[in-house]
């Protein structure tokens, strides 16, 4: 089996949670202040920092680490290949990632849409390893010990 996926093309407004092999162009509209992480991994302290992007479309925040804040500047035009996104504290982020590469667009981008702020919608968590939430049993009907069968339709008789 091929973990290989086609690239999606997409704009802001497109984006979605866990999205993957995204392929953008963006406008850095600002970069917020570098703050410095420990790594739970691997113990090592990180600089990341949050930047705001968009295009015609919308605004989403953009997840710098390291070498990559110093790679992009504000008002410039890039081009994410084989980003991805995520959820962050339930907003969602786009990620240049290990696999990722960014670099200054051909064509730069002149209208951002700020109104649309992706990032600012708050999304639920999936569950983890499927299954149903709480008070969502699966049944079809009926009450909670199954049976098969539909109280409110059988005249409450149980069969």
């Amino acid at each position: 089996m091929s973990y290989d996926r086609e690239p999606v093309e997409a704009q802001v407004s497109e984006l979605r949670p866990r999205m993957k092999s995204v392929n953008i162009s963006f406008k850095v509209v600002e970069k917020g202040e570098a703050r410095e992480v420990t790594s739970r991994r691997d113990g090592e302290t990180h600089r990341v920092l949050d930047a705001t992007v968009g295009d015609s479309t919308g605004i989403v925040l953009l997840s710098l680490w390291d070498d990559s804040i110093d790679t992009v500047e504000v008002d410039k035009t890039y081009r994410l290949e084989n980003g991805y996104t995520s959820l962050f504290q339930g907003h969602l982020r786009l990620n240049i990632g290990r696999y990722g590469k960014i670099e200054e667009a051909e064509t730069p981008i002149e209208e951002v849409d700020t109104e649309n702020d992706l990032s600012a919608q708050e999304h639920e968590r999936p569950r983890r390893y499927g299954g149903y939430g709480r008070g969502d049993r699966g049944y079809s009907g009926g009450d909670r010990r199954g049976g098969g069968r539909d109280r409110r339709r059988s005249g409450g008789r149980r069969y």
